[in-house]
């Protein structure tokens, strides 16, 4: 049995209806679903991936975009040992608003905190839809900002499951003996598998809904 568990709280930024919420769900219970309501404040999921021997358990902070509930954000980014900075590959004011979070993040947040960014909605670049947002500026940002970079689609699942194994990857793992109280690890040992059958996941901070 594996009993060697980590704990990050992961927070996921970005405008409003970049897909956040989607990507989340995609994750966790490997599900999307084309009409959400937008999140009012926060949602709180969880899921655990297994890395080699040990295992990665992700508590997630998936944040409103609306501009009215940025104030709540550092509530949430406060300790978080990662964050998910996201935004639409067809939306150029998203992009813009991605810059302001990693800098915010930056200046604001743990000193040692890995963060990723997404690229979201590739599919409808493949769908026939006009990308704003080219590969090379996302790369860009991410590199002269030290960033991992995805671009993903909830919708399809693409690079979903590989951002948070990326992020996983960077976490620092703890000792075996400093997870004694860690009584419900995953008994899986594969390797790089994200373990969709978490059962533990809660409801929303303030609103159930995902977006």
């Amino acid at each position: 049995m594996n009993s060697n568990v980590t704990s990050v709280k992961l927070v996921l930024l970005g405008e409003a209806a970049v897909g956040k919420s989607s990507i989340v769900l995609r994750f966790v219970s490997n599900d999307f679903s084309e009409n959400k309501e937008p999140t009012i404040g926060a949602a709180f999921l969880t899921q655990r991936v297994n890395i080699d021997d040990h295992t990665v358990k992700f508590e997630i902070w998936d944040t409103a975009g609306q501009e009215r509930f940025a104030s709540l954000a550092p509530m949430y980014y406060r300790n978080a040992q990662a964050a998910l900075v996201v935004y639409d590959v067809s939306k150029p004011q998203s992009f813009i608003k991605a810059r302001h979070w990693v800098k915010e993040l930056q200046e604001r947040a743990s000193s040692d905190i890995i963060i990723a960014l997404a690229g979201n909605k590739v599919d409808i670049v493949e769908d026939g839809g006009e990308r704003k947002v080219a590969t090379e500026e996302g790369q860009k940002l991410a590199d002269e900002e030290g960033l991992l970079f995805f671009e993903t689609s909830a919708k399809t699942g693409q690079n979903v499951n590989e951002v948070f194994l990326a992020i996983g990857e960077k976490i620092p793992i703890k000792k075996p003996n400093e997870h004694a109280n860690n009584a419900n690890a995953d008994g899986s040992n594969d390797n790089n598998r994200v373990d969709i059958t978490s059962s533990d996941n809660n409801a929303a901070a303030v609103s159930g809904c995902n977006c």
